[in-house]
């Protein structure tokens, strides 16, 4: 359909998973996909199967606890392509610990990745869109555990939770710039990432996708390329003029009980 045609899209974390799902998704939708990540071989392999689909595409390596290279992903993009247009902040550290047993470490690693990579992602790509005097969008993936969440993702839910908060306080900030800013609180999603994580905190085996599916009203998991659709949407001009949202996308219903 052409939603994101001759735009210039930086998915942070976007090597696997979600990130990686909507890099193709924005690039089938016409836009020239930068994605950054820690590791250069499924990064370069992602660029190399979107160049192989006729895409057009790059990869940045960058850490992005350190928050200079967070915001050097976004330099290194206007560089390349001359702008951004669109950000997405797909990147996300999951690793567990509770209020009593989370040491400041834990604590700093996730405010790192899940709060602090964003911020300054987000600063560097409206910077460049405010100097330009040009609009954009931005979409946030958190998760819908920032409501409140699981006994051990404490860490995790503080820092996601911050994340809604700067979502809607620079959507807030910069609505008269025209940059519009959203967030989506995605639910339990079968990706490579979740699978580790399965399986190193919960001792999860090969059936755990099955066995989940079962506990869950749809009787499936969340699937990247559904969240990356939507987040498409939430970029493109058809989501009109909507800003400061932060969508539940999941199929639990907050504050309903059985």
């Amino acid at each position: 359909m052409g939603l994101l045609d001759d735009r210039i899209v930086l998915v942070n974390g976007g090597s696997q998973g979600v990130g990686a799902a909507v890099a193709r998704a924005a690039v089938r939708e016409g836009a020239v996909v930068a994605v950054t990540g820690r590791r250069p071989a499924p990064g370069e392999a992602l660029v190399a199967e979107l160049a192989a689909a006729g895409g057009q595409a790059m990869f940045v390596r960058a850490d992005l606890a350190d928050a200079e290279q967070a915001k050097d992903s976004v330099a290194e993009v206007v560089r390349a392509y001359g702008r951004v247009d669109c950000l997405v902040n797909s990147a996300g550290l999951t690793s567990r610990g509770t209020l009593l047993d989370t040491t400041p470490e834990l604590f700093d690693q996730h405010i790192a990745i899940n709060l602090k990579a964003p911020f300054f992602a987000m600063q560097a790509a409206v910077a460049d869109m405010v100097r330009r005097e040009e609009p954009g969008t931005i979409v946030n993936i958190i998760t819908s555990s920032a409501h409140g969440g699981q006994p051990f993702l404490t860490p995790y839910v503080a820092a996601k939770a911050g994340l809604i908060g700067l979502t809607r306080n620079a959507a807030h900030a910069h609505r008269w710039d025209r940059i519009r800013i959203n967030g989506l609180n995605i639910g339990w999603t079968a990706t490579e990432g979740e699978d580790a994580t399965q399986r190193t905190f919960h001792g999860a085996g090969d059936d755990w996708r099955e066995r989940a599916a079962a506990r869950l009203p749809m009787g499936r998991l969340g699937r990247p390329d559904e969240i990356a659709g939507f987040v498409v949407l939430l970029l493109s001009d058809r989501s009109g003029v909507v800003t400061g949202s932060v969508i539940d996308w999941d199929q639990n219903v907050l504050g309903g009980l059985d």
